[in-house]
């Protein structure tokens, strides 16, 4: 299989990636970015932890590691007519959380609007760039509060 975009030439505004640390628990952690991104503007709706079910399931023996399944539903919405659907394939905008090492957690977020337009999921027009930049913006305002 060829890839229709080169990877190496990606680069992390183009995935609209952000991360950043957080110096306490893990679980004090999640609450945290929970509640940031729900002041910002996004509920969620979607939670689970990879990491208990992997050492549950094939004995991984993995750090804790968080998802947290954010999504705005009238930026939602748009999206999914902007599509015709396809987006929700995407859906909802997962926020990580990780244990780097006991009291440090990485957040962790890639944009699926950026990521659908370079995938041909979304059109590249005016309103898909709306989107995006609401989206940003809101993600932008929950990572200045972390």
């Amino acid at each position: 299989m060829t890839l229709p975009i080169d990877p190496s030439q990606i680069d992390s505004d183009d995935i609209g990636e952000q991360q950043t640390t957080l110096e306490m628990g893990h679980e004090e952690a999640i609450e945290h970015v929970r509640e940031v991104f729900t002041d910002a503007g996004f509920g969620v709706p979607v939670e689970f932890s990879p990491s208990e079910m992997l050492n549950e399931k094939v004995d991984a023996g993995r750090d804790p590691y968080y998802v947290l399944g954010a999504c705005n539903p009238e930026v939602a919405d748009r999206a999914l007519d902007a599509t015709d659907n396809t987006l929700g394939a995407l859906m909802p905008c997962n926020v990580v959380v990780w244990e780097e090492e006991p009291g440090v957690q990485r957040v962790y977020h890639v944009s699926i609007m950026r990521i659908a337009r370079l995938a041909g999921m979304a059109p590249d027009d005016d309103v898909m760039a709306d989107i995006v930049a609401d989206t940003g913006e809101m993600v932008d305002e929950a990572f200045e509060s972390l």
